[in-house]
């Protein structure tokens, strides 16, 4: 058995930089595509997290994957797992 693979239950969300402007934190906007309980109608619904980016290599733009993790400030409990696509 390989002892170096770990299983995780930490959440992981998908998402596009909005803004890099801060130091070593970077905003992503996740949106997911809900079904209205009564309607029966798809709803797109959005939400703005901070992540911790900690050598600034993400930029507006980029799909990126973030990974929970420890309360790093009062906003910041996600970190940076990869970037999944460069911004054009």
């Amino acid at each position: 058995m390989d002892t170096n693979v770990q299983k995780s239950n930490k959440a992981t969300l998908t998402g596009i930089v909005v803004s890099d402007k801060m130091e070593k934190t970077i905003v992503v906007e996740i949106t997911m595509r809900k079904l209205h309980p009564l309607y029966k109608k798809y709803v797109t619904r959005s939400k703005k997290i901070k992540a911790h980016d900690e050598n600034n290599e993400a930029h507006v733009g980029d799909t990126v994957r973030v990974v929970e993790a420890r309360p790093i400030s009062k906003d910041k409990c996600w970190r940076l797992a990869e970037i999944l696509e460069r911004a054009k």
